[in-house]
């Protein structure tokens, strides 16, 4: 388990994020078009993994539209944008926004994700959403850097996972 905040107060997962060195483990998660996608299916190229509550608050917005800029400039690398929003929140919110460099997924049919990752809150205001982290994978899917952001409504340091990105 690992403990966070929300603006000051302690809230907590029902784990902890995959140790770096490890396999990541697989899963299956929702596209904007409802069809399904698994880790599997980005064999060979690095992975971000942009973990938050939902697209809807400031914070998580802004997390989308950073990485969204970041990956126009990577190669062989995806951006995958993880929360439990609907798939059809995801769609409205980067069609509005004009943002094609991210891929939006959704853990909303059942909480694997956010279960087998730890990432699901157990306790107060966002239980069962998402934890904010980035988890970042190299071209055979092994954890090279994570982050759990210690204060649910700061951004994560998208400068540590960019250079992760370059040694993955």
């Amino acid at each position: 388990m690992a403990t966070v905040t929300l603006k000051g107060n302690k809230i907590n997962t029902i784990g902890d994020l995959p140790k770096v060195g490890t396999l990541a483990p697989n899963f299956n998660l929702t596209k904007n078009d409802l069809s399904s996608s698994s880790l599997e299916s980005y064999k060979g190229k690095k992975v971000v993994l942009n973990i938050f509550p939902s697209v809807d608050t400031g914070t998580c917005a802004q997390s989308v539209r950073q990485f969204n800029t970041e990956a126009s400039e990577l190669d062989d690398t995806v951006v995958l944008c993880i929360s439990k929003d609907l798939p059809f929140a995801q769609a409205r919110f980067c069609g509005a926004e004009g943002l094609t460099n991210v891929e939006m997924l959704s853990d909303f049919k059942d909480g694997n994700f956010g279960n087998t990752y730890g990432l699901s809150f157990s306790d107060g205001p966002l239980e069962a959403l998402l934890s904010r982290s980035v988890v970042v994978l190299d071209e055979k899917g092994n954890v090279t850097y994570t982050e759990q952001v210690a204060e649910t409504t700061e951004e994560p340091n998208y400068k540590a996972a960019l250079e992760a990105l370059k040694d993955a």
